[in-house]
Formats: C-alpha cells, structure tokens, sequence
C-alpha cells in the first residue's frame, strides 16, 4: 500500500523484552491492534508495518514501555493501552513521568500511579493546592487517587486524620426514616469510600485506625459545625450536595488541612430545580488562588474498556438519553 513503511526496533535485554511483549505476545497484539499496524517479534526484534504515522506511534509506544521495565515498572496489559491513548494525545510524552509517579503503594504491594496526563495533572494539584476539585465521569480515578493521596499523607504523618464523606441523597436528610441504626442507615451511601479504603490498607489496620477515629467516614450532612485540622478530607459524589452544602463542608476546613472534592455533573440526583453544589463551586470559586479545578473525559476511564465506549455513546445522545 502507498504510503506504508516498515521499521525493526531491537531491544537487548531479553527480560525485559519478554515483559514488554506480553505473554503469548499480548500486550504487542494489544498495540499493534490499537495503532492498527502489523507487528512481529523474532528474538530481539519486533517489527512493525503500516501508515508511517501509526508505525512511529507504535514504535514510540514499545521504546518508552521498554524504558519503563527496565526501571522496575510492571507493565500490564492496561498500561500498553494507556501508554498508546497518552502518546497518541501527545506525542512528546515521557510516560515515565507519569506512570513512575507513585502515589502510594497498598498493603496489597500494588502500585498506584497515574495513567493518564489528567490523573498526573491531578496528583500535581492536589501536592500543590489545598482545595482540589476533580470533576468528570465514573471510573476516571477520581475518588481513588484522592484516596491513595489521603493513606499516603496519614502514613507519612502529613495529616493527623482521614475523612471520607458523601451525600446521602436520596435519604436526604431525614436518615431517620431508613430501617435501622445509625450505621445500617447511612451504610448503603458510604459502601463505596469503605471499598476503596479497604483496597488500599490491610482490612484490620483500617479497621483499628477508624475506631480510634483517626479514619472516619459519614455523610456529608454530618460534617455540619465543625472544624477538621490536620486532616485530609475527600467530598465524593459531590454532584449531589446542594449549594449550601457545598459550602458548609468548604468552610469546615482548618489548619494545615486539605480537602478534594469530586464528582461527575451530569449524574445529578438531586430533585428537579435543585442546584448541584458541585457546579455551583465552579462558578463561583473558579478563580481563587490555590484552588484547583481539573477535568476528566472518557478518556480518563480505567475500568473496563467498554466503559469508555459506553461513556461516549451515552454522551453522543445528551444527558437525558
């Protein structure tokens, strides 16, 4: 075919060339399918045919996730897709930027690192700023990257307490009415914070560290009059909260304090005429000094791959499809 090259890229280290192919040569097949080149691997070569941009691409992709095994980095089959969408995006991209960031490495010794340029982008403001807002859609890394910052922070001894919160909507306030005690009601609305703490820290040590408070997770409606020093606070589905609730979790903020709020806007389950708080924070603080905003899009998601095509499909037809 007009147009098409071919090119051989040879890689010395045979370990790490094994890695770098996959088992069964997964994550090249992985690769090649997602730049949509032909590829082949004999011995230390792996060869790549195909339109000229998509086989610099491809070999750029396969340079740089070589580098990154031979600095320890565990490449799996998600990070050949991430590297391929981050380079694709930019082309002058140093992924060892991004996915050598370690952000906290759980009990599990999994590593949690960025693997997009917003999630790094992300991370960057939350070292910086006091205040962060992460706003898009679901499995984006939203609420667990401001989670891993959190256990990171407390375990260094940046912060003295964790609080994880969250708007129990469609219990509103009136929690009261729900079955049950105090923790059976409001239980259903935090089950996902407790799921992602639990992912990240042994389920005894997690344990221990909330009933001795220093871990604490409630309902947004709960953080009403008071002051959190010393504290990581993470607001999750904070599309949810109402303008004045917004607020009143913002202003609970005190000394050497951080808080990150995240949410996606057009999830919103709040009644109709009902103003998210998420979006009205953006209107109004978006121009405050050391607070930032950040943004993600369907091609933040690290879940499963046809969530992000659900995502875009979803969006192709407006909100209220």
């Amino acid at each position: 075919m007009s147009g098409d090259t071919q090119t051989s890229l040879s890689f010395e280290d045979h370990d790490a060339m094994r890695a770098l192919l996959g088992a069964r040569d997964a994550h090249l097949r992985l690769l090649a399918q997602a730049a949509g080149v032909a590829a082949r691997a004999r011995g230390d070569q792996i060869s790549l045919s195909g339109p000229k941009e998509a086989v610099e691409l491809a070999s750029l992709a396969l340079s740089q996730l070589y580098g990154l095994i031979q600095q320890g980095y565990p490449v799996y089959e998600m990070d050949v897709d991430f590297a391929y969408r981050i380079l694709a995006g930019d082309p002058g991209a140093q992924l060892k930027d991004i996915f050598l960031d370690q952000v906290y490495l759980t009990g599990k010794n999994r590593i949690i690192s960025p693997k997009t340029m917003n999630q790094k982008a992300y991370l960057e403001a939350m070292r910086a700023k006091d205040i962060v807002f992460g706003i898009g859609p679901a499995g984006t890394g939203k609420t667990y990257l401001a989670m891993a910052m959190a256990v990171d922070a407390l375990l260094k001894g940046e912060v003295d307490r964790i609080v994880l919160a969250r708007p129990a909507v469609e219990a509103g306030e009136k929690l009261g009415f729900l079955p049950g005690d105090l923790a059976e009601k409001v239980n259903p609305y935090l089950r996902p914070l407790y799921d992602a703490l639990h992912d990240m820290m042994d389920f005894d040590k997690a344990s221990r560290l909330m009933n001795k408070g220093v871990i604490e997770v409630a309902p947004l409606a709960f953080m009403r009059g008071r002051t959190l020093n010393s504290a990581f606070v993470v607001l999750d589905e904070a599309q949810n909260s109402t303008s004045e609730q917004m607020k009143m979790f913002l202003t609970r903020l005190g000394f050497d304090s951080k808080a990150v709020i995240t949410g996606d806007v057009t999830q919103v389950d709040l009644p109709g005429g009902v103003i998210s708080g998420l979006v009205r924070a953006r209107q109004i603080l978006s121009n405050i000094e050391g607070i930032g905003f950040v943004d993600f899009d369907e091609r933040d998601v690290v879940r499963h791959h046809l969530v992000r095509q659900i995502i875009r499909a979803y969006d192709a037809v407006g909100n209220g499809a």
